[in-house]
């Protein structure tokens, strides 16, 4: 069997596919291949094959990868280490044979229920390779078909790192209305009666429940209302909008409304802010998502306020 010499690009995505196999929590490292994989649409299209090989290995026969590595040594090798080396080797999909085919039928026919409770956070790789990051509780349904990937947010946030796919849109639906894109990353949050986006990368397309709808570029946002109506574009700090994934919730002139809002998607124990000029005094600050009882310690040095506790349970915070 002649071996196959991958062009240059294809052997630089096989080294970065290596590097992260080798150190998957290494923050820097996914910062440095996102920036390889930005600087040219192949570098993208190349690493998602090899990923898509990767994530085919349980349905391919041991015996066909020890074939086509072509190295002695590799029969006592683990599964993945034998598709490691057949990677490296620069191996077609068509190589697969029925492992390609039994996989690929997983992929477009692929349904799940994700969900995450008060307070937790959690990350899902799906079988086309993206990635979900869940918010504090949230649930979502997740169907896949040959022609559209698809994602219901029924309430909570999600973060969404879609992989490249012209052929099969990925779509996020909500009440108010549905976000189209073809790989991108976005964030959706499903609030009780509307629906916000913000885009960190790349573009998508948000359509209203009505005719309303705009097209959304990295560091834009936008809002569809109750009625289904698309707010027009505005600039976002994409940043402090998502560092909920890093167990930070960052707040920048925001009312004490939207503080104590925000705040009480991560208490399991309701906290109310008493109405007129205390709910319209101002913050700008970090806490941690993880300790949300932190932001009622530190208030009252920061404002002029204090934080009433109910014998329910509750928390209400009122004028000093």
């Amino acid at each position: 069997m002649k071996q196959h010499v991958p062009d240059a690009v294809g052997e630089q995505a096989a080294a970065w596919f290596a590097r992260v196999q080798d150190a998957p929590q290494d923050r820097a490292l996914q910062v440095a291949l996102e920036q390889w994989l930005a600087l040219d649409l192949r570098h993208a299209e190349e690493y998602q094959r090899l990923a898509s090989l990767w994530r085919a290995v349980d349905f391919i026969p041991r015996q066909r990868l020890a074939a086509l590595c072509q190295a002695e040594p590799v029969r006592q090798l683990p599964r993945r280490r034998l598709l490691r080396q057949a990677l490296a080797a620069g191996i077609a999909l068509a190589a697969l044979g029925l492992g390609w085919s039994g996989w690929q039928y997983q992929q477009l026919n692929y349904h799940d229920t994700l969900s995450t409770v008060l307070g937790e956070r959690r990350q899902v790789e799906l079988p086309d390779g993206s990635h979900l990051e869940l918010n504090s509780a949230t649930q979502l349904q997740v169907s896949f078909s040959a022609g559209r990937r698809h994602v219901q947010l029924k309430g909570g946030e999600a973060m969404f790192i879609v992989v490249h796919d012209q052929s099969r849109p990925f779509v996020v639906s909500t009440a108010q209305g549905e976000v189209t894109v073809t790989g991108t990353r976005f964030d959706v949050r499903q609030d009780m009666d509307s629906t916000r986006v913000a885009v960190e990368q790349g573009s998508v397309h948000v359509q209203g429940a009505g005719a309303s709808q705009a097209q959304l570029t990295a560091g834009q946002g936008a809002h569809i209302d109750p009625r289904g109506k698309v707010a027009a574009p505005y600039a976002i700090d994409a940043n402090a909008l998502t560092a909920w994934r890093h167990g930070k919730l960052v707040f920048d002139n925001a009312t004490l409304g939207e503080v104590v809002a925000e705040v009480s998607r991560y208490r399991a124990q309701p906290l109310r802010v008493a109405p007129g000029k205390v709910a319209n005094l101002r913050l700008s600050s970090t806490f941690s998502a993880d300790d949300p009882d932190a932001l009622l310690r530190a208030l009252p040095s920061i404002l002029p306020v204090a934080v009433r506790q109910h014998a329910d349970g509750s928390s209400e915070i009122i004028a000093k």
